[in-house]
């Protein structure tokens, strides 16, 4: 299975490595390009990294095309038929007094001495074709047992660089290995070094584990106490119990099994991630039963808080909030009630609270799964059956617009648009009425009388 002759080099980065050793520099890919090679992943890597003894002026003589893209840190990115290439010298690095990048870097010509600084074990092999693997912290073995283990002491790993952190668990997510005691434990000792880390990598990596074939690993954050320095919102949620008929899981699992459950997309994955981070505002308890009134609504206020602090761009911040206020929202699968939201929501945004209500569904107790699934896929197939009509459910499509109105007498103002609206509200309750005559006959009874 890890057999590294069955590593194949693409051709450009094969060329890049010819180039430097026919000029008497050693050179080797390296890291995640090795990893994913030696798993047999089904899909090539997409980064194919390389470090070589050969120091940045050395590179920048022997390729054309070269960008200055890390030279403080040893690395420069050679262009090459349209595509970017990263090589870094081999390296020592120094302190990192700001818990992210070394202070400064010592060029070495030892490949082990450059390996020895990488995060994980998985991620510090080496390989060339005249060479074979270059292995010295048995990266290969720890893939082999599906570990995630630091390179050397791991407290000083994550003291170096803390986004190293949640790396870890990201792997662990990504490629379902479990991550070592050892490892694990120093986590746990770190966290705070957490709050060193811009906003920007810890949304990055978030994302990356919920969008995982193991969102569920995010339960490590908790566990190791980064996701209250991190997402207190969310931590939070992993205290709060459901004692409901409807639910098994206190609000955290609940919300980690829905995320599973739900398309793996980034809109709908954040979405069902924090769906419901309101409930410890809004729980009673009556009769021994939780109720968590409103919580719809509070969980989109405290979701726009997280995300515009987690500087997620408009767009998402806009999608995922309305998704979030309306994730509980009753709609009967009945032609009427699904045009009022496709009016409300449109399509797409529409579409994805029926994606996101199915995984809801699945993550609550098994006495209400199968009913709650029969009655949004009842719904599901209505939404199908009209978004495949002629049937009216917005401004754009109603027979009638501002200019005809206007003609028989309105005024540009907010009369026009409440009658266009009127008019909408017909249509969408009875279709077949959408008929330009009939409508400028409904209009011509709110006309004020001169």
């Amino acid at each position: 299975m890890y057999n590294f002759f069955k590593i194949t080099i693409p051709d450009d980065v094969q060329y890049i490595i010819n180039i430097l050793e026919v000029s008497k520099f050693m050179a080797f890919i390296v890291g995640g390009c090795v990893r994913d090679s030696l798993l047999g992943l089904d899909k090539s890597p997409s980064d194919w990294d390389i470090t070589t003894d050969a120091k940045p002026a050395d590179i920048q003589k022997l390729f054309d095309k070269s960008i200055d893209t890390g030279i403080k840190h040893g690395t420069v990115t050679v262009i090459l038929n349209k595509k970017a290439y990263e090589i870094t010298t081999f390296r020592i690095d120094g302190n990192y007094s700001d818990n992210r990048r070394p202070d400064y870097v010592e060029y070495t010509t030892n490949i082990e001495d450059d390996l020895s600084r990488r995060d994980f074990t998985v991620n510090a092999m080496a390989f060339n074709s005249s060479t074979g693997l270059i292995d010295p912290y048995n990266g290969r073995e720890d893939l082999s047992k599906k570990i995630i283990r630091c390179v050397g002491d791991p407290d000083k790993r994550f003291q170096e660089d803390a986004l190293r952190m949640l790396r870890a668990i990201r792997f662990s997510a990504k490629l379902g290995f479990k991550i070592d005691e050892k490892t694990l434990n120093s986590i746990k000792a770190n966290s705070i070094l957490i709050l060193n880390v811009s906003t920007e990598r810890i949304r990055d990596e978030l994302t990356g584990i919920i969008m995982s074939d193991n969102p569920k690993k995010l339960s490590i954050l908790h566990d190791s106490g980064i996701l209250k320095l991190i997402l207190p919102e969310l931590d939070l949620c992993f205290t709060v119990a459901q004692n409901t008929p409807y639910h098994i899981y206190n609000v955290g699992e609940h919300s980690l099994v829905a995320t599973s459950n739900v398309k793996n997309t980034k809109i709908l994955r954040w979405a069902m991630l924090l769906h419901d981070i309101g409930k410890p505002l809004s729980k009673i308890t009556v009769n021994g039963i939780d109720h968590f009134l409103g919580h719809a609504t509070k969980s989109a206020d405290l979701a726009e808080e997280v995300l515009k602090r987690l500087k997620f761009d408009n767009y998402s911040i806009q999608r995922i909030i309305a998704i979030i206020v309306n994730h509980s929202a009753q709609i009967k699968p009945l032609g009427k009630s699904v045009r009022q939201f496709l009016n409300k929501l449109g399509s797409d945004t529409f579409q994805d609270i029926l994606e996101v209500q199915l995984a809801d569904s699945r993550a609550k107790s098994l006495l209400v799964i199968d009913k709650k699934l029969q009655f949004i896929n009842q719904t599901k197939d209505v939404l199908i059956q009209e978004l495949k009509s002629t049937h009216c459910y917005s401004i754009d499509t109603l027979a009638v617009n501002g200019n005809d109105l206007i003609e028989i007498g309105f005024k540009k103002g907010f009369l026009l648009g409440q009658v266009l609206n009127l008019l909408l509200q017909i249509v969408i309750a009875y279709p077949e009425q959408n008929k330009k005559d009939l409508l400028m006959l409904k209009a011509l009874k709110y006309l004020p009388k001169k």
